[in-house]
């Protein structure tokens, strides 16, 4: 059975920039938790057709139709690693774009990033929010590990991310050339 979460995080940048930062691959792995020592493996890149007026010059986009191989340890100190294949399956720049797991640790997995400009006591930022549908394999078994462990995983997951985009966004930022 599908499951749903759902994040947000409100950052004191622009909306290019914080999408730009999400939309560049080699950023997913130090948002990951560091036990998990995630890397890309593979990514074959497909860069938007055109990025609107004032983007940033010196980046490039995973955008539709990208597919990349991530691999990470499932657990602490795990000796195995395993691989998570996703492909970009919607962008639409300084908007949304949403991944989709083709192979890996779960049944379904459909993760939408979505920004929008939001203005918070007076400072102009960006509200980002991610959204999921993901089921865990095992039917039945799946749905009481997702209860057990499984969204409180998601949470702390989540939590870590929040915790990494306020350390990096500002160096990503500081590189930008528009």
């Amino acid at each position: 059975m599908p499951h749903r979460f759902h994040a947000e995080q409100w950052l004191p940048f622009p909306v290019g920039t914080v999408f730009a930062f999400f939309a560049v691959p080699t950023n997913l792995p130090p948002l990951m938790p560091r036990w998990q020592e995630a890397r890309v493996e593979e990514a074959i890149v497909r860069p938007p057709a055109s990025a609107p007026e004032g983007a940033a010059k010196n980046i490039v986009a995973a955008g539709a139709e990208t597919k990349m191989i991530v691999s990470f340890r499932p657990f602490p100190r795990s000796p195995i690693r395993l691989n998570w294949h996703a492909r970009i399956a919607e962008f639409v720049w300084n908007d949304h774009f949403c991944d989709v797991q083709e192979a890996g640790p779960f049944a379904y997995w459909r993760h939408c990033h979505r920004v929008a400009a939001e203005t918070r006591d007076g400072v102009a930022g960006t509200l980002l929010q991610d959204d999921l549908e993901y089921a865990f394999r095992g039917g039945p078994l799946g749905d009481l590990a997702n209860a057990l462990i499984g969204r409180e995983a998601l949470a702390k997951t989540f939590r870590y991310r929040e915790e990494q985009t306020i350390k990096l966004l500002p160096i990503f930022a500081s590189r930008l050339r528009f």
